[in-house]
């Protein structure tokens, strides 16, 4: 699997954990969509969503690491009661709220990086708008640089997650994890 890592900027700061199993990654999902959250404390009411600064995460892993399960703690966080799935031929999943929009990208289906212009994705990346991309490196060249990479691989029984900050937004994130 080709790293991102090598063709973003420096790093701004980084953290990694072991997650013990799927409820684990879950949690995770929950605690870093905490993070990026307006205010991190306020309830997320059903569908409402909640208030966010934005943020771009690039989700890598194998297939099968975690990465739509992590997507859906994350929307759990924010309120989203309904499915999660992994959008691999849809290849973008919105998720529309009253507070807020998330944006679930799966880029693994894309024979060429040109293909992601053609999604008319730009519309997607408002600052103000959380997108959670799989497989980045599918659409490199085009697809907007993460605030922060999330790395899952496996580890023994459960998974290794490493968190790596590439912008001010990002450390602003990992802070949040941190608190």
């Amino acid at each position: 699997m080709t790293s991102l890592t090598n063709s973003l900027p420096s790093t701004l700061g980084s953290l990694s954990c072991l997650l013990a199993d799927e409820e684990a990654t879950i949690e995770f999902g929950k605690a870093l969509a905490m993070a990026t959250r307006s205010e991190p404390a306020a309830l997320a009411s059903p569908d409402q969503g909640a208030k966010t600064e934005g943020g771009i995460l690039h989700l890598q892993g194998d297939l099968g690491a975690g990465k739509t399960t992590l997507t859906r703690g994350f929307l759990r966080a924010y309120g989203h009661e309904g499915a999660v799935k992994s959008p691999t031929y849809t290849l973008v999943e919105p998720y529309e709220m009253a507070l807020c929009n998330i944006y679930h990208f799966d880029l693994y289906r894309l024979a060429d990086p040109e293909e992601f212009e053609f999604l008319g994705a730009e519309q997607y990346f408002e600052p103000q708008n959380l997108c959670l991309i799989e497989w980045a490196e599918q659409g490199a060249g085009w697809v907007p640089k993460a605030d922060v990479l999330v790395e899952l691989r496996e580890s023994g029984p459960g998974r290794e997650v490493l968190c790596t900050a590439f912008t001010p937004r990002g450390a602003e994130i990992l802070d949040g994890l941190n608190s």
